[in-house]
């Protein structure tokens, strides 16, 4: 028998008149819901595993996230990637299963993604590897993983002295395949639980202006930009919405110890983006303080929620917080980890005691077909033109190539896909999509950086109590939305997205039906 919340049931009221007849009927269906639930839960068990590795790159090596080529010679954090691998066992029959990674990464290319799944293929046959998955924190300060000539984003790194792209990502495949396997074979039947708290984390970093304003780079004058300016008189407000909730889910041993947590927080680590030093941002100090609550062997799994238009720093009020942080004697980094941690504790302290070995664990993957964003006549234009510019710079200068190359590609890769849309007028991109229940929560995936209003749609609309809607489980471009398209700036312009606002409420309705299809109505 399937019901909408996990363990739950809406009570029932009987009036003044025939009120024992009602009250028997009640009990009475109060007792087959009882022995219902108490026959799934001897039917079921869920049985977790986790393992954490460091996938830190040998040095020197060259950083993904900014336009400019920055080659780093120093690690200021480990980078790590952190599994989560879930089964629903009935005895010895495998009813279903979830293996989830968390990475320190700016995304996932689809060819790493596969390496990956072909490795664990290799060494586990009898897991369904379609039912694994990757997601990235988005630290920019990790390294290149795709310098293909064909990327949007080409970095001039040097072939000498510098750690090549396709090297790391074999010792990233190799190390991350070795974790997978340790977390499925280690698993053990267990427990676990959901929360939910809030940490002001996000922080909307699209500006929105009276009048059209220069943007550098990209196509046309728009009244929006990223990281905007708000001291100036035309600024009116920020773009979109903020979103400060933080859910949870807490994995417990047979001994009752805390083994693993997953940690959602709607912002990408993007504090120290700009530095040229390798750095896995906030997700490190909050991984720390973690362990040091919840004992040294917790695996922490940090996912990103839907967050292209968000960034842990503000861009208003800074002055005042950054005075607090000192007071405090924190740094930036310790500031933000220190949020996220007393919401954990929080969250924590309230569902300690709610937990359940026999949660329902179901994973539909599922491939949606996305009509690209076409790319106009105009658009076409401006980029050739730019592109064209870039290159004749190159040309007379070549060591000019550190900062530009990517800005030349960055339009190339607009140019490619207008002359492709000659041929195919209706283009479109299949994307993957994981959508996992587990008790009364959701997780589902997304490639791409989503703006904050579709997580919203998402979470507004599910069935499930609460919905975690990861982005970067994939290495998607900007999914932007009506109102950002019409603002322009980066991150909403065509240069900076493949998919447009038709094809992100497409993302949101299909989610959506996925989401209710593993929340049956009891009707």
């Amino acid at each position: 028998m399937n019901f909408p919340r996990f363990g739950t049931e809406k009570g029932t009221h009987a009036g003044p008149r025939g009120s024992h007849r009602h009250v028997a009927l009640g009990a009475l269906r109060l007792l087959i819901i009882a022995a219902s639930l108490a026959t799934n839960a001897g039917a079921s068990e869920l049985h977790i595993g986790a393992a954490s590795v460091d996938i830190t790159p040998t040095l020197p090596v060259a950083l993904c996230g900014q336009f400019n080529l920055r080659i780093a010679t120093t690690a200021e954090t480990p980078l790590t990637a952190n599994v989560l691998a879930l089964e629903s066992r009935e005895q010895d029959r495998t009813l279903d299963l979830a293996i989830m990674v968390s990475c320190d990464l700016v995304g996932i290319p689809d060819e790493m993604l596969k390496m990956v799944r072909q490795e664990v293929r290799r060494q586990l046959p009898e897991v369904d590897t379609r039912k694994l998955f990757l997601n990235a924190t988005h630290t920019h300060t990790a390294p290149v993983l795709d310098n293909a000539p064909g990327s949007s984003f080409l970095y001039p790194i040097p072939k000498d002295g510098v750690l090549q792209p396709e090297e790391y990502v074999r010792f990233f495949v190799g190390r991350v395949s070795g974790a997978i396997v340790e977390a499925w074979n280690t698993r053990r039947p267990g427990s676990v639980t959901w929360g939910l708290s809030h940490a002001v984390v996000a922080c909307n970093r699209r500006t929105v202006y009276s009048q059209r304003l220069p943007t550098p780079g990209a196509f046309g004058d728009g009244t929006a930009r990223m990281y905007g300016d708000t001291r100036v008189p035309e600024f009116r407000n920020l773009e979109g919405m903020e979103d400060h909730d933080l859910n949870v889910l807490f994995f417990w041993d047979e001994a009752g110890k805390l083994s693993a947590t997953i940690v959602h927080v709607p912002c990408t680590a993007q504090l120290v983006e700009g530095r040229s030093s390798v750095n896995a941002d906030y997700w490190h100090p909050v991984r720390e303080k973690l362990r040091q609550r919840f004992g040294p062997e917790l695996v922490v799994l940090g996912v990103i929620g839907a967050a292209g238009d968000q960034s842990p720093r503000p861009l208003y009020r800074g002055a005042a917080e950054e005075r607090m942080t000192r007071l405090r004697g924190l740094s930036g980094l310790d500031e933000i980890a220190r949020r996220i941690v007393v919401a954990v504790e929080e969250a924590y302290n309230t569902v300690k005691e709610d937990r359940h070995a026999d949660a329902p664990l179901i994973h539909k993957v599922d491939i949606l077909s996305l009509p690209l964003r076409l790319v106009t006549q105009d658009e076409y234009a401006f980029s050739k033109a730019e592109q064209d510019k870039y290159a004749a710079q190159i040309a007379a200068d070549p060591k000019s190539a550190d900062d530009v190359l990517t800005r030349m590609t960055w339009n190339r890769h607009v140019v490619e896909r207008f002359e492709r849309q000659q041929n195919t007028p209706h283009p479109q991109r299949d994307v993957e999509l994981h959508v996992l229940r587990i008790g009364d929560a959701t997780i589902c995936t997304c490639e791409f950086e989503l703006f904050t209003d579709y997580g919203i749609r998402i979470q507004a609309r599910s069935k499930a109590l609460q919905t975690l809607v990861v982005q970067l489980v994939g290495n998607g471009s900007y999914l932007p939305t009506e109102k950002a398209v019409q603002g322009g700036g980066y991150s909403a312009v065509i240069q900076s997205t493949e998919i447009g606002p038709e094809g992100g409420q497409m993302l949101v309705d299909r989610t959506v039906a996925l989401i209710d299809g593993l929340f049956p109505s009891t009707k």
